[in-house]
């Protein structure tokens, strides 16, 4: 039988970055498959939404590999992480329950190679968290804005400043939040100018669209 996955060895080539390994949908059979040929050829990979109980078994196989449990992120070879002033993106978290999506954007970008900052916990239910950060919050050429409930946060800073914004909505909060869905809905109606939206808890795509903005500014 042929085995069921193929490396896209090329990706890096068209795009300029390595593939990527969704980590919630597969076994962890096939996740071991999957690392025993990255390592075979000497590279690193990135797994993303990788549940604990997989992990714990990835962790026991790899033992010097890196894990996020708030995220699922899954890192073949660590790395040196370090949250860094001179940050090109700033991800903002709206509150505490936020943090693995805004984690799993943080470490997308430290393995893609670009510096970025978190900023927790300045959701509008406490504007004046939020007031208190904005020179810090303009140092940055990207913001991604993280944020469940009613997904206010990114409408209030793109009202604020002038950068690029990518919204995240979060499946964070009560009843009619619905999951995520009422936050991703108000984040694609948003009366501030220009802003980009992912999918509900994409952290990773989020890291994605601000990496490849990064790469377009270096190229000036």
């Amino acid at each position: 039988m042929d085995k069921s996955f193929i490396i896209d060895e090329d990706r890096k080539r068209r795009l300029g970055f390595d593939e990527v390994i969704y980590g919630a949908s597969k076994s962890v059979a096939l996740l071991l498959d999957i690392l025993k040929e990255y390592t075979d050829k000497k590279e690193n990979v990135l797994v993303t939404k990788l549940q604990e109980e997989k992990a714990k078994v990835l962790l026991n196989t790899y033992k010097k590999s890196f894990y996020d449990a708030e995220s699922g992120i899954f890192i073949l070879i660590p790395l040196e992480f370090s949250e860094n002033t001179a940050a090109k993106v700033g991800i903002v978290s709206a509150g505490s329950s936020d943090i693995g999506v805004a984690n799993e954007a943080f470490y997308t970008l430290e393995y893609m190679g670009v510096k970025s900052r978190v900023i927790h916990d300045v959701g509008v239910a406490g504007l004046h968290r939020l007031i208190d950060k904005i020179e810090v919050l303009k140092s940055f050429d990207i913001l991604i804005i993280v944020a469940g409930f009613e997904g206010a946060l990114p409408t209030v800073v793109g009202g604020l400043l002038p950068q690029p914004i990518i919204a995240v909505p979060t499946s964070v909060g009560y009843g009619t939040a619905k999951n995520g869905e009422t936050a991703l809905h108000a984040m694609l109606t948003s009366c501030a100018n220009g802003i980009t939206v992912v999918n509900i808890d994409n952290g990773y795509g989020a890291a994605m669209s601000a990496f490849r903005m990064v790469k377009l500014l270096e190229k000036k």
